[in-house]
């Protein structure tokens, strides 16, 4: 059977695809690169596509898209739609899925980040205990304090506003916000996905990419309008792409394409220039144009030579006025005229007109909002819109259209001051769509369940930028108090809020719209969220209630950045403001447990819960603090309430089972730390919690196995791995022990109870001179260490240094004054002193005496170890 092969009539229409014209230098650089092997040298794994508005980028973008998959290629193509990485990153493994690929584990990661985010504010709740437990080396410690800092491996970033700090405070800072969100989020992953999520998500895309690449020939991501995505994206890409054993290998048969009106960063890429193909893009030469021209029947020499004129070759300009197919000579006149309103003048049919300018005016289109911008019949509507999605100005993002800018401006502008009152009214018409679509889609939900709904809050914003160009009376005060709220569900929905401004005051020339989008987004870039809510605060002239709030919210945004002074600062004032602000209390709480300040942080709370009884996080905040100061029935109490509020809450139940392990009651311990991992079964430190509580109940195997999957979920958690090497030396697996004992102080230098441990650990197996450096070493992180002071005294003793043996056992039995303390902790000791030799007896005798005293009061109870 001879071979099929595609006709000349076959490749002559794929050439003239869509009526694609030029660029043939640019598509075919790029459908050669096809050809040639990543290995060689000549192969270029980055297409930088650049040149003015206008130019044709998107155009070029995605005939090189189609050439990619005439090649086999899986294609994914980003645009100024998302405003993140991680979004970027959703939009790729939604087109992959839709071709077949679906990156399940990615979007397992996404959607925990999306909740974990709307999470954050609630994950700094919960703090570090004390530096000490009474009950052993490593039931607690400064351990738990830094938990989650040393898994983050890195301060966070704070933006701008850091170079405010001292170098000292912002060190200090950024440890304090790392164990707050520890210990909300227990699980390292959680808290990446909070703090740091492009750490979490790149390894696995391209783990998925890589799985994808072994199915598909080529892999491409194109990357549009850059200017507006690259100030996000292009670190991120440039690492993903140059930096080895970062995030994994990302697969050689993957090529990267960006499009925008600037160069590439030569700081950034210059030196990465033999993989990189630069593709400037100019306006269409004379013959480029007229080819299009003439491959859509413009062919008349005065009509061409008068779009050559008002386009200046500028491709969208051509393609635009093209469209409309002007044959007759007549219509060429007025050299006034824009390419656009030529365009719409050489429209023959008079509803095409009015439809190209109606829809102008939304910023995006969908067949909805069409409707609603479009007076026309319903059976007309649908062969509209496909003809409306089919101009060349008028860009296809799947379930929307947009148009291009270089088109929509003089469209938006020509009826501004065509008709002023008509413009006004069509813009008040658009807000009342939207509008009416918000309330339809409230249903009795609250203010915050609403403000997290992605799809109301575009409609809120819809309805802003519509009445912002109506020219609306009043609105500068409610639009910055929804850019407040907006800042209270995340940075990338605060900067949609100030690009509507700055869009508002471009597309209806209103000043002072315009200044306050580009003050915002300025304060944004430098200083991000809690330099644009200064702005706010300052400027926007609110009321008491509303300058209340924003000074909360601009409280709680310095306080994550570890700036706790002036966040405590902002929610006195927020206070001052208006005395029943229940969130002001609770992140003035919340940033007074960072500073260890527990007992304030208490009275806060107990003021919110005053105000507001049925706020549960307000209950399980005060709870865990009530835990950490050691006050149980207090704790459980409030753990009982927040649990009853909110039965769903994993938070509340692992800490109530901590709570009920602190008082002995480890089945009912058990029980709580049960369903706290049915809520959330990958939770590390409930997983450790009820280790302890096997301890307790005497279960070494469960205990282990707790353990065992607590550091298999995040193996680098200092206090988990110090955990399970008490465990394994008590069982008598010293040397086992020890090697947890070392990761643990690998992880964190600073960690009294593991230098403790592992001192004792090492005087078991005959090392005394190294137990010796390691308990010194833990005294000197926490001097009123008690059990470190007693192991001290004991290898002093095993040593012969009497004298020091006795003063550490002086100032151990100082720090507890009367109370007893337990036989487990003194027995040790008077063996060793049994196993003196004789000739000692005299230096003994006050150690000995002292040992007696305290043995005579000693409790019956054995602690934890």
């Amino acid at each position: 059977m001879r071979p099929t092969r595609p006709s000349m009539q076959q490749l002559i229409a794929q050439r003239r695809r869509a009526g694609f014209v030029g660029r043939g230098t640019e598509r075919a650089a790029f459908r050669t690169n096809f050809d040639i092997p990543p290995e060689d040298e000549r192969h270029r794994f980055l297409f930088h596509v650049h040149g003015n508005a206008g130019v044709g980028k998107t155009f070029l973008v995605r005939e090189l898209e189609h050439i990619a998959r005439e090649r086999g290629a899986l294609t994914a193509y980003v645009d100024e739609s998302v405003g993140s990485v991680p979004e970027a990153m959703a939009a790729i493994s939604r087109q992959f899925a839709g071709q077949g690929h679906r990156f399940k584990e990615l979007d397992r990661l996404l959607a925990a980040h999306r909740e974990r985010r709307h999470e954050a504010e609630a994950a700094a709740i919960a703090t570090p205990e004390p530096s000490q437990e009474p009950d052993g080396p490593s039931a607690g410690s400064t351990a738990v304090a830094r938990a989650g800092l040393v898994g983050l491996g890195m301060v966070p970033v704070v933006g701008a506003f850091a170079g405010a700090l001292d170098a000292g405070q912002l060190a200090q800072g950024a440890d304090r916000l790392r164990t707050g969100i520890s210990a909300r989020f227990r699980n390292q992953e959680d808290r990446q996905l909070v703090l740091s999520p492009e750490r979490v998500l790149t390894p696995v895309l391209l783990a998925e990419l890589s799985d994808a690449a072994l199915a598909a020939p080529w892999i491409v991501l194109f990357f549009d309008t850059y200017e507006r995505t690259g100030p996000f994206l292009d670190a991120w890409l440039h690492e993903v792409m140059t930096v080895v054993d970062r995030h994994g290998e990302l697969p050689a048969n993957v090529i990267v394409v960006t499009a925008g009106q600037h160069r590439l960063d030569t700081a950034r890429w210059g030196g990465f220039a033999d993989f990189v193909a630069d593709v400037p893009l100019t306006p269409f030469t004379e013959a480029e144009a007229r080819g299009l021209l003439a491959d859509r029947g413009v062919v008349a020499e005065p009509v061409v030579e008068e779009v050559l004129r008002l386009t200046g070759g500028l491709p969208v300009l051509v393609s635009t006025l093209a469209e409309a197919r002007p044959a007759d000579p007549d219509d060429v006149g007025d050299p006034s005229t824009t390419a656009v309103e030529r365009f719409l003048k050489w429209e023959q049919d008079p509803v095409r007109r009015a439809v190209a300018l109606a829809c102008a005016l939304p910023r995006r289109l969908d067949a909805d909002v069409f409707r609603a911008a479009v007076e026309c019949s319903q059976d007309d509507t649908e062969a509209l819109f496909a003809w409306l999605r089919g101009l060349p100005f008028v860009s296809d993002r799947g379930d929307r259209v947009q148009y291009h800018d270089v088109v929509r401006a003089p469209m938006l502008r020509l009826q501004r001051l065509r008709s002023p009152r008509g413009w006004a009214d069509r813009q008040r018409r658009l807000a009342g769509v939207f509008a009416r679509w918000r309330t339809e889609a409230e249903d009795g939900r609250s203010s915050i369940e609403l403000w997290a709904d992605e799809g109301w809050r575009e409609l809120r914003l819809a309805e802003t930028y519509h009445l912002l160009c109506a020219g609306a009376r009043g609105m500068f005060q409610e639009v910055l108090g929804d850019f407040v709220l907006a800042c209270d569900v995340g940075e990338i929905a605060a900067r949609r809020w100030a690009r509507a401004l700055a869009d508002a005051g471009q597309d209806a020339d209103a000043e002072g719209a315009a200044r306050w989008g580009k003050e915002l987004t300025r304060a944004l870039d430098s200083g991000g969220m809690a330099a644009a809510l200064g702005l706010v605060v300052h400027r926007a002239g609110f009321n008491d209630v509303a300058q209340a709030f924003a000074r909360t919210m601009r409280g709680r945004e310095l306080q994550r950045s570890g700036a706790y002074e002036e966040a405590l600062a902002e929610f006195d004032r927020a206070l001052e403001l208006n005395s029943g602000l229940v969130v002001a209390y609770v992140g003035r709480a919340m940033t007074r447990g960072d500073l260890d300040a527990y007992e304030e942080a208490i009275a806060d709370l107990d003021r919110a819960v005053e105000l507001e009884p049925e706020r549960a996080m307000a209950h399980s905040t005060r709870g865990e603090y009530h835990r950490i100061q050691r006050r149980y029935d207090e704790s459980i109490r409030d753990l009982d309430e927040a649990i009853r509020l909110d039965g769903t809450d994993n938070f509340a139940w692992a800490s109530r089972g901590a709570a009920h392990a602190a008082r002995g009651e480890f089945d009912a311990a058990v029980a709580d730390l049960d369903r706290a991992l049915e809520l959330k079964p990958e939770y590390p430190w409930a997983l450790v919690r009820r280790a302890q509580a096997w301890r307790g109940l005497g279960d070494p195997v469960r205990q282990l196995a707790d353990l065992d999957r607590a550091l298999a979920l995040q193996p680098d958690w200092a206090w988990t791995a110090c955990e399970r090497a008490d465990l394994l030396r008590v069982a008598g697996r010293h040397e086992e022990a020890l090697v947890d004992y070392d990761r643990a102080i690998e992880l964190d230098d600073e960690y009294a109870s593991a230098y403790a441990s592992r001192g004792a650990c090492r005087r078991l197996v005959g090392r005394r001179t190294e137990a010796l450096a390691d308990l010194d070493r833990a005294v000197e992180l926490n001097p009123d260490y008690a059990w470190a002071l007693s192991q001290r005294a004991l290898v002093h003793c095993e040593l012969g240094s009497y004298e020091r043996a006795l003063a550490d056992l002086d100032r151990r039995l100082a720090l507890t004054g009367s109370a007893p303390v337990a036989e487990v902790e003194l027995a040790p000791l008077a063996e060793a002193l049994q196993r003196a030799p004789a000739t000692d007896r005299t230096l003994l005798a006050p150690l000995l005496a002292l040992l007696t005293s305290a043995r005579s009061t000693r409790s019956g109870s054995r602690p934890e170890e």
